[in-house]
């Protein structure tokens, strides 16, 4: 069969620029929890970022928020389906929130990207509450930034305390 389905979505749609990136740079295709492999996705970029100034870092992430709200109503409306397991753009976005300020070392890298999926499934008041009833890209991307915010609560808590610790 020449074509390659995942996750029920076409492969095909890599090919098109805006859904190779709602699509976390194809991550979103995995067959098992592709939002784990969207945040994965994301830690290569984190390590590039990680030595820019917490202004240049944050705009960037803003950024790519911004473009992402785009990204995914556009790979939501292709897909037919409200927030599709396959995009994982917001993940993307909101692992790198999540890991504002934080110096690269793969220990923090790990820590955050568990606490970011923690926070992201679990989804805390109001997280749940902005995933449900704000809808289209901007509601995707928000809720992955209202996870990111806890997230990176706990892990600057969890450091602070690592470092004093020691």
């Amino acid at each position: 069969m020449s074509l390659l389905k995942r996750n029920r979505v076409d492969a095909r749609l890599l090919q098109n620029p805006l859904h190779f990136l709602s699509l976390g740079f194809g991550s979103g295709l995995s067959p098992f929890a592709p939002g784990t492999a969207g945040t994965l996705a994301a830690i290569p970029l984190y390590w590039l970022m990680a030595p820019l100034s917490v202004e240049i870092y944050l705009g960037i992430v803003a950024l790519m928020f911004v473009i992402g709200v785009y990204l995914c109503q556009i790979t939501t409306r292709r897909l037919g389906s409200h927030d599709h397991s396959a995009i994982v753009w917001d993940e993307v976005v909101g692992y790198l929130l999540t890991m504002t300020a934080v110096p690269f070392d793969w220990r923090h890298a790990i820590l955050g990207f568990f606490l970011f999926r923690l926070f992201d499934v679990w989804k805390p008041w109001p997280v749940r509450l902005l995933d449900r009833r704000v809808a289209g890209g901007f509601g995707i991307m928000l809720d992955d930034v209202g996870a990111a915010i806890y997230s990176a609560l706990a892990l600057q808590a969890i450091l602070y305390l690592w470092e004093n610790m020691s």
